[in-house]
């Protein structure tokens, strides 16, 4: 990745700061944060021969989980109680690495170099790791804390969201991102009466084109849940419980569990409070330091500029997270990283996968590529004549192709990109196997 902004693109100028070759430091690596990043902070820190201390600082007293899963398998009836582990308790015993569970980090003391928890406590660090993810966006309209109404990012969240979607409960949904569709099609497969309220136009509008959000809403709607569009929430009302959801035309929705899918924020304010340059998500450069050049983020929480066109991002995502962390392992142990791999995301709503590579713009060009009524197509994106994303429902094909033309910043030509029998990798600007004229004659 490419230097950040701002003082943390500052800081990127210095002299590295990590070791150069593996020894015992007298103090050690604090992760604090055990989500995907910071677990894979630890393991990559001794893949890379570190021989120091770790400790990873967990908010919550499980071993760190699988997140994705939550909101869909997890939720479905005779999932089991406990997700899955991103790895067992005996790898970090093996491994070396110290783990403070059920304890937070409350402030960072960035001239003693030390951090204070809180179980009072302060722990001094050789390099800080602020891996702290986001959490949910809240609701902030009257009655956003009546019992049933929900949000969902712990285990906890989904073992009560699973316990409260029983056969007949209606259900509001406050947005149609990810989430909310995912909490929705395990709700309607559970057979809750479901309504998905969205203030925008379009499902997934922040993410995806209009055919693929079209695509989903009938998707959606053959399984049985309603949409609302233009559908701003004012309250939700009831006596001990939400019984219903009032938006701002007047109209209101009877509700027994209410589900804020309305995105997340992240969870900079540690590193705020210290003085680390922040803007919605922790400035990092690309080794994933921030402005204090001791200190590294890593994963959601992060704001970077992309290596592919230097627009400034905060991605929520597995891939990010995993990657991120694998550049601040390699900074730290004095190491080179791999070259950052094409951003890539992924959902499944009623049993139908869609995977996404690269950062759509709003304003890049669509193309769709097959017929999206039978149920296997694709959308490219180009940006000034370049592929720079792309989303595929039941076509592995283009989406892998897809990864490795965005990496290159491969010119398509719209035409060839627009048929499908024509491969992704032939659509190439100047591609000589297919001409224009015989796919014209193709389709006579």
């Amino acid at each position: 990745m490419r230097s950040g902004t701002g003082a943390a693109a500052a800081a990127s100028t210095q002299d590295p700061v990590g070791i150069q070759d593996p020894v015992v430091t007298k103090d050690p690596v604090v992760i604090v944060g055990s989500g995907h990043s910071g677990v894979a902070v630890a393991a990559g820190l001794r893949t890379r021969g570190w021989e120091g201390n770790i400790l990873l600082i967990d908010a919550e007293n499980e071993l760190p989980y699988e997140r994705p899963p939550l909101s869909k398998e997890f939720l479905k009836d005779g999932a089991p109680d406990e997700p899955a582990v991103l790895r067992k308790e005996k790898f970090y015993a093996d491994k070396g690495i110290g783990r403070l569970a059920g304890v937070t980090a409350e402030s960072i003391d960035r001239n003693g170099r030390t951090v204070l928890l809180s179980n009072g406590t302060r722990q001094a660090y050789h390099r800080l790791v602020i891996a702290t993810g986001s959490r949910a966006r809240p609701l902030t309209v009257p009655g956003a804390g009546l019992a049933g109404v929900r949000s969902l990012r712990t285990r906890g969240d989904a073992l009560e969201l699973r316990r409260l979607l029983v056969p007949g409960s209606r259900v509001a949904i406050i947005g149609a991102g990810y989430i909310g569709l995912e909490v929705a099609a395990a709700a309607a497969a559970k057979g809750c009466e479901v309504t998905v309220l969205e203030f925008q136009d379009r499902v997934m509008s922040r993410v995806t084109s209009a055919p693929v959000s079209r695509h989903f809403e009938q998707l959606h709607e053959r399984n049985g849940v309603r949409f609302v569009f233009g559908a701003a929430v004012t309250s939700i009302d009831g006596g001990q419980r939400a019984e219903r959801v009032t938006v701002a035309d007047g109209t209101v929705f009877p509700a027994d569990v209410v589900l804020a899918g309305i995105g997340v924020i992240p969870n900079q304010e540690l590193a705020a409070r210290a003085g680390i340059d922040c803007r919605d998500g922790i400035l990092v450069d690309g080794d994933g330091r921030t402005s204090d050049p001791a200190i590294y983020a890593s994963g959601d929480v992060t704001r970077f500029t992309s290596p592919i066109d230097n627009a400034s991002q905060r991605l929520e995502c597995i891939q990010n997270a995993l990657a991120q962390a694998d550049r601040v392992a390699a900074h730290i142990a004095g190491q080179t990283a791999a070259e950052p791999e094409i951003p890539w995301f992924w959902t499944v709503q009623h049993g139908i996968r869609l995977q996404t590579a690269g950062v759509r713009h709003p304003e890049d060009r669509v193309i769709v590529r097959g017929e999206p009524s039978g149920g296997k197509f694709s959308v490219v994106y180009l940006r000034d004549g370049r592929l720079a994303a792309v989303d595929t429902i039941a076509n592995l094909s283009d989406f892998r192709t897809a990864k490795r033309l965005i990496g290159q910043g491969a010119r398509i030509d719209p035409l060839l990109a627009a048929d499908p029998r024509v491969p992704l990798a032939e659509a190439i600007s100047g591609a000589t196997n297919h001409s224009h004229a015989d796919l014209t004659a193709a389709r006579s």
